[in-house]
């Protein structure tokens, strides 16, 4: 038939038939000459009149192709004129269109009859040649789809020809044929066209042409290289239904199973499959040509969309669809497997989803999407096990599905599991490889993704149950195979082998020895040997392990205050890191601090143990000299835009995806900003963060400008994306892109580490700058981080000296400090919108979920501040009241998005929610009453969102109807109001004695009003009980200054522990002069009597307040007038003031020696004051007695001072005489001239007070000591020399300097501080040494002065090893140096056992005194043995 269609076309046209033709290509067309018959509206019984007349046309103008083409035009005609026209020539044109078809087939028909050929062979001549002049009027070169007129005109043309094939007079096959003759590169949407109009179907071509092999895949490919232009929408949609139609045809071909299909159809299933691999080759092969040729690309993003559910409609079942998704799959991970194991073990880290081309991610995603991933992961374990894979496909395959599906992980956990179990069992090494190489690959993508290389290698082979643990052949099965890894594996999976190598029995350590020998010498090989492994066993993947060796190192130095034997170890052993790596790292320049801080410190430390080369240390200097006088702004990176501008794009793109996009591709993004975050912060591929702890500085150290441009950058990202997600879903009901946002940072210490630097700086420094929207996206961020805290690093905040470190969200809660009210206003803003989050988040979620979700400390600052700033708030929750109303979450979050609503309204309606009411009874979420203390006592009184009033009327609440009655499982009080003044007192020592220095301005004063009420309600309530006395109250507050004074003894330190003492006791002493001073004596009631109970006064100030002393000896003048006033009212309390107040001053002239010497110091200025005030309570009687008796011996010292007679002396005890005369030793004549007056022969009460002068003169010349007072010094060291002079003929002064033996010295040892007890042994020698040589002479005679002067020897040669020496010892003559007074010392003793004749020392004190010295100095003790030869000894003296 083909041959009659060439013979017809060599018949040319007769000259009548051209004339017709052309008259009617100039003239009119069928249809115009039609309607302009027509002269009146024609009926529908004029039809067959009509067609009669339009046969008889045809007859004369019988051209074919001039018929189609005028059917074309008329058509055309009819869609331009169709809006204008409509009413007008309807009738005509239907009547036209109607009758087309059946002129053209009746015109084919005569025509073939008069040419002897078949009418479709006609038919299809005369189609082909207009549909040829159709594609040939093509003006674009290139273009590989029809322009828009040539699509309307093939659509008209393909019209009439389904009118003709549907009246039998058009073949499709043969139609074909031809068209193939004519075009060997056949159109792919005249294919779409001919397959849409039900002409000639895509698999009928597929049947029938033989070739359609050479040309369908070059179309295809040509036609996904090919962009429409911009303007024109529709041929974009053409285009897409072209892929559509092939991919539906291929696929259900290639893919249906039928049961018992025909060898025509099996081979064209074949052909389909077949056709569908070549443009996946074509695809793959595009992918890694995109890797270096960015234009290779953009025709494989056009067929990748075919790999889509939707495209192949429902023409394809669900099992085709599945199948042809398998095969692809299939065919992905197999294609070209020119990479052997060793390629995929070295260049893994290349292969991650950041790094990997978006090309094949897209493609993998695409293939996985209708799978699960269970279902995945075996089919991967299948084409494993069966087949020779391309490992880079296979690798970025795992990381794509981890990164779109999250909940993959358990079944890759399962996966490896089952991997490692088979390889055990059976000892096969590609199980073993797979199993690594999967858990490698996953461990890349971050924590956030899978559990780190490290963490998962110590789970699987760390312990004794793991699998190489069950036989000497699985152990060297295991190790064999990590050695045959050596070669080619990256350093960091070396490292984490050496530094947590796997479980080995004893028995069998010196295979894994071997191991790690070759790992360490593949690691020198690598130039990155055992040193540069870390001194802190941190891997992380990363060059830098010095980074965070310097960090800990610094770390352990600020705790101990030593360096730590790690690095002195490693500056000997570990030389060639401790120089080349550890100090460059250390020594990075900066800008110094003012005050020096802890690393500075530590390198100070390390310059004076000569660890750090004197040119590099100056070096550093000139650095940070050179830093300091530069800009800030010269600090940042030397990095160009690009990484800012690729941040911003892949922020804005995820920003849409938030609302549009999916799950999985939303982790896409993420995973690619996780990679491009990787190149500005410079991390590792893999940073165990949860191991680490991250130093938050207060002050905020100098961040890189790029660092800080993309921080920004960052969070406002995530505010945005908060706002666009809550105009549509609240966020019970959004997806979990905020959490998969925060993971991103949870794998990466720097950037995580910036972040939190610039939150601490927003909520502390610049929250005044922030808007409301800027507030709500910070705090779901602050949500999120705290939903993590099982997956974040700890925190130390940093000054001062670390603390412990604690959770994320509890360090930024400490930057938000509720002190003015502009930060109450932030606080509380802030506060809302993030618990309003977390109950909306939580809302259906297990209790203990939601606590995740709600950040206790931000919980916290609401308890502490709705109620402050909204007095509403305050009043109690009654049952079914209005303060009682449910909300539901939703309205809640609503009111916090309303950009109309106010904070108040927000919050009155977050404290009327019941679930935040419930969180209240969980002990996490309770406000005790000792963190609203902690709270209130920062508030700057004149900065106060309160005035006066209020906060007085606040502060009253709180304490009496709030805390006081609240059980005390629940912070409060339980109803006891000695409790309620427990908390008080203990929350304002806290205060000074933690910030001393931001106690002024606070709400101190209201607070110390606060306990001043209350105390004064329990002492009116107490005294007019019948039950009780006083007693409960004094007994309170010593109790507490008690508990206080013990817990800081307990310090590890002595001299920290008595400097901390000092301080709590100063503390203490502040806050006691703000109270009452009745109240720290009790008066008791007995029968009807009362009396003055002193016991709880003197047993206070004998153990706590003598350790305040300074200078020693003596309270301060403001606390000694305040125990005598406390002691003054109290006694009127009794029934005879007078006579109690001598009982009572004479049990503390026995008992309490310190408060005797402080008041006859003090009583020059201290008498007027008492003796006012005891006027005023007693109606002017005269002091008592035992007080008029210190002004009489005051009266008695200024005589003899002055030289005057000694007699009478007044009837006091020696204590009391002792310190008259110790407040009157001014001048040294006039005291030289008492003494001589005050001779010791006498008798024993004038030695005695002599003995207790030169005590408390002792004390003053050992203060002076301490606190390095030259003139003060040398005066008591003249006064002490003076009463030596007098006093050392007898044996009574020895007993000062023996503190373990009571004698009349004991009561000057109660009034001593520790500190300066322990100094005896000192004073002993400084003051001897220093005198003539007949003194020592004369006190070398003196009984017992061998035992005292071998004693105080020991003694200080404990102190010298103790280092509780004084640094410098300042001497009237000349400065002697501590080392000097112990050789002195020592030459000293010797002398003195030489002369002392050997009966001056029993046996029995002798063999102690050797013992003791022994150890401490041998030649002492042989001095000992050999002068004092026992059988010289007299016996008697063994009981002396």
């Amino acid at each position: 038939m083909s041959s009659v269609i060439e013979m017809m076309s060599t018949i040319p046209c007769n000259s009548e038939m051209s004339a017709s033709c052309e008259w009617t290509s100039h003239k009119r067309t069928v249809s115009s000459l039609i309607g302009s018959r027509v002269v009146k509206r024609p009926k529908q019984d004029d039809g067959p009149r009509l067609q009669e007349a339009a046969i008889q046309l045809l007859e004369q103008h019988q051209d074919l192709s001039t018929l189609l083409r005028e059917v074309e035009t008329s058509a055309l005609c009819s869609t331009s004129s169709s809006q204008k026209k409509e009413e007008q020539h309807a009738p005509c044109e239907g009547i036209a269109v109607a009758f087309t078809g059946s002129l053209l087939v009746w015109e084919l028909r005569r025509q073939a009859t008069q040419l002897g050929v078949p009418v479709v062979v006609l038919s299809v001549k005369t189609v082909l040649e207009r549909l040829m002049e159709i594609e040939e009027d093509d003006e674009e070169k290139g273009r590989e789809l029809l322009t828009p007129s040539q699509r309307v005109r093939l659509g008209v043309l393909l019209k009439s020809s389904k009118d003709l094939l549907s009246q039998g007079a058009l073949s499709p096959k043969l139609l074909w044929q031809e068209y193939r003759r004519e075009q060997r590169q056949p159109k792919l949407e005249v294919v779409y066209h001919l397959h849409y109009h039900s002409i000639l179907s895509l698999q009928m071509i597929l049947q029938s042409d033989d070739g359609v092999r050479s040309w369908l895949v070059s179309q295809l490919k040509a036609l996904c290289s090919w962009k429409p232009p911009e303007e024109e929408k529709d041929t974009r949609a053409v285009q897409q239904k072209v892929f559509s139609m092939v991919a539906e045809v291929l696929v259900g071909t290639g893919f249906e199973q039928n049961q018992e299909p025909a060898a025509s159809d099996k081979k064209t299933s074949l052909l389909c499959c077949s056709l569908l691999d070549d443009m996946l080759c074509w695809l793959l092969d595009t992918v890694n040509q995109s890797l270096t040729q960015t234009s290779a690309g953009v025709g494989a993003e056009q067929w990748i969309q075919i790999f889509d559910t939707s495209l192949c409609g429902v023409s394809v079942s669900a099992d085709g669809l599945q199948r042809f998704f398998t095969h692809s799959l299939t065919q992905t991970l197999t294609y070209k497997p020119r990479l052997t194991v060793s390629d995929a073990i070295t260049q893994q880290n290349e292969w991650t989803f950041g790094k990997a081309s978006g090309l094949l991610t897209s493609l993998l995603r695409k293939l996985a999407v209708i799978f699960s991933e269970e279902l995945l992961l075996r089919h991967l374990q299948q084409v494993l096990e069966t087949s020779e894979v391309n490992w880079k496909h296979v690798l970025c395959f795992l990381s794509t599905l981890l990164v779109y599906s999250p909940q993959a992980q358990p079944s890759l956990t399962e996966l490896l599991s089952r991997l490692l179990a088979s390889a055990f069992e059976g000892y096969d090494l590609e199980n073993m490889i797979m199993a690594f190489l999967l858990a490698r690959q996953a461990a890349l993508e971050g924590p956030s993704v899978f559990t780190s290389y490290s963490d998962w290698f110590k789970m699987c082979f760390g312990g004794s149950n793991s699998c190489h643990a069950t036989s000497k052949k699985s152990l060297v099965f295991l190790l064999k195979f990590l050695s045959d890894l050596v070669p080619f594996e990256p350093s960091q999976y070396l490292k984490v082998h050496i530094l947590h190598p796997p479980y080995v029995p004893m028995k069998h350590r010196s295979l894994l020895m071997e191991y790690v020998s070759l790992a360490k010498t593949r690691l020198a090989d690598l130039k990155e040997s055992v040193e540069d492994m870390g001194l802190y066993e941190d891997v992380s993947g990363a060059d830098g392990a010095s980074v965070p060796d310097v960090e800990k190192a610094v770390s352990l130095f600020e705790s101990t205050g030593r360096i730590s034997a790690t690095v002195m170890e490693a500056s000997i052993f570990r030389r060639p890191y401790f120089l080349t790596r550890f100090l460059p790292a250390l020594l990075t320049p900066r800008l110094l601090p003012v005050k020096a801080d802890a690393r500075m410190t530590f390198i100070e430390a390390l310059k004076k143990a000569d660890k750090i080369p004197a040119a590099q240390y100056s070096s550093y200097l000139e650095s940070c000299q050179g830093l300091r006088q530069q800009d800030r702004s010269t600090v940042c990176l030397d990095t160009t835009q690009p990484p800012v501008d690729v941040l911003r794009a892949q922020f804005q793109t995820f920003t849409a995806l938030t609302v549009d996009g999916s799950d999985g591709e939303m982790s896409a993004q993420l995973s690619r900003i996780a990679h491009t975050l990787s190149t500005v912060f410079s991390v590792g591929p893999e940073e165990p963060v949860e191991q680490t702890v991250i130093r938050l500085h207060q002050e905020g150290p100098l961040s890189p400008e790029l660092h800080v441009k993309v921080i920004n950058m960052l969070l406002r990202c995530f505010c945005q994306c908060v706002l666009d997600t809550s105009l549509t879903n609240p966020p019970n009901k959004q997806s979990t892109w905020a959490s998969r946002f925060v993971s991103v940072l949870l794998g990466k210490k720097q950037l995580l580490s910036s972040v939190l630097h610039r939150l601490w700086d927003l909520f502390h420094n610049q929250g005044s700058s922030l808007s409301a929207s800027h507030l709500l996206g910070l705090a779901v961020f602050v949500v999120h981080l705290h939903s993590s805290t099982s997956h974040s690093p700890l925190i130390v905040l940093m000054p001062p000296a670390p603390l412990q470190a604690a959770a994320v969200g509890e360090v930024l809660h400490s930057a938000l400090v509720c002190s003015t009210r502009t930060n109450m206003l932030l606080c509380v803003q802030l506060s809302v919108a993030a618990v309003c989050y977390g109950i909306c988040k939580g809302e259906s979620l297990p209790q203990q979920q939601q606590q995740e979700t709600i950040p206790s400390t931000l919980y916290k600052k609401l308890l502490y501040l709705i109620p402050r700033l909204l007095p509403e708030a305050r009043a109690p929750f009654s049952p079914g009241g209005s303060l009682n109303e449910h909300h539901d979450a939703d309205g809640l979050w609503s009111s916090v998005t309303d950009p109309s609503g106010t904070w108040r309204t927000t919050a009155w309606s977050l404290w009327r929610h019941s679930a935040f009411q419930q969180l209240q009874h969980i002990p996490g979420y309770q406000l005790l009453f000792c963190d609203w203390l902690d709270n209130e006592l920062r508030v700057q009184r004149s900065e106060d969102a309160l005035c006066d009033s209020e906060r007085q009327e606040y502060q009253q609440w709180a304490c009496l109807e709030l805390y006081l009655p609240r059980p005390e499982q629940q912070g409060g009080c339980g109803g006891d109001t000695k409790l309620l003044c427990s908390h008080l007192l203990k929350a304002v020592m806290n205060q000074q004695l933690c910030e001393p220095s931001s106690v002024t301005g606070t709400c101190l004063p209201d607070i110390l009003s606060r306990i001043q009420e209350l105390l004064y309600e329990l002492e009116v309530t107490e005294l007019s009980s019948c039950r009780r006395s006083r007693a409960d109250v004094c007994d309170l507050l010593f109790d507490l200054v008690s508990q206080r004074c013990s817990s800081t003894v307990d310090s590890a330190s002595l001299h920290s522990a008595e400097l901390s003492l000092q301080h709590t006791l100063h503390t203490w002493n502040r806050l006691l002069l703000a109270l009452p001073s009745a109240l720290f004596v009790t008066v008791k009631a007995d029968r009807g009597r009362t009396t003055l109970d002193c016991n709880k006064l003197i047993e206070h100030i004998n153990q706590h307040q003598r350790e305040a002393c300074s200078p020693a000896s003596s309270l301060s003048p403001r606390v000694t007038a305040h125990f005598l006033r406390g002691l003054l009212c109290a006694s009127v309390r009794c029934r005879s003031p007078g006579e109690e107040l001598n009982k009572a001053w004479c049990q503390i002239s026995l008992h309490c020696p310190l408060l005797l010497i402080s008041t006859v110091r003090w009583w020059q200025r201290l008498s007027p004051v008492l003796m006012s005030l005891w006027t005023r309570l007693c109606d002017g009687e005269p002091l008592p007695e035992q007080l008029q008796l210190i002004s009489s011996c005051h009266h008695w010292a200024s005589r003899l001072e002055k030289g005057l007679s000694a007699f009478p002396v007044p009837a006091a005890p020696a204590l009391l005489l002792a310190a008259s005369l110790h407040c009157h030793k001014g001048a040294s004549e006039g005291f030289r001239v008492a003494l001589t007056m005050l001779n010791p022969e006498g008798g024993v009460e004038c030695r005695q007070l002599l003995v207790l002068l030169l005590s408390l003169c002792v004390n003053d010349y050992l203060s002076t000591l301490l606190y390095s007072k030259e003139k003060t010094t040398a005066e008591a060291w003249r006064l002490c020399t003076d009463l030596l002079t007098v006093l050392v003929d007898y044996a009574d002064w020895l007993l000062i300097f023996k503190s373990d033996e009571r004698g009349v010295c004991q009561l000057v040892t109660m009034v001593t501080p520790d500190a300066v007890a322990r100094l005896m042994p000192w004073a002993f020698y400084s003051l001897l040494l220093q005198q003539s040589r007949d003194l020592l002479q004369r006190a070398m005679r003196c009984p017992g002065f061998l035992h005292t002067a071998v004693l105080c020897y020991i003694k200080l040669m404990q102190l010298f090893l103790d280092g509780h020496v004084p640094t410098s010892t300042t001497e009237p003559e000349q400065k002697v140096e501590p080392s000097q007074i112990l050789s002195n010392s020592k030459e000293f003793v010797l002398r003195v056992i030489a002369q002392t004749p050997a009966t001056a020392l029993s046996s029995g004190q002798l063999r102690k005194l050797e013992s003791q010295c022994a150890d401490l100095d041998p030649e002492v003790a042989a001095a000992l043995s050999v002068h004092l030869s026992p059988h010289s000894l007299s016996p008697e003296m063994d009981f002396i």
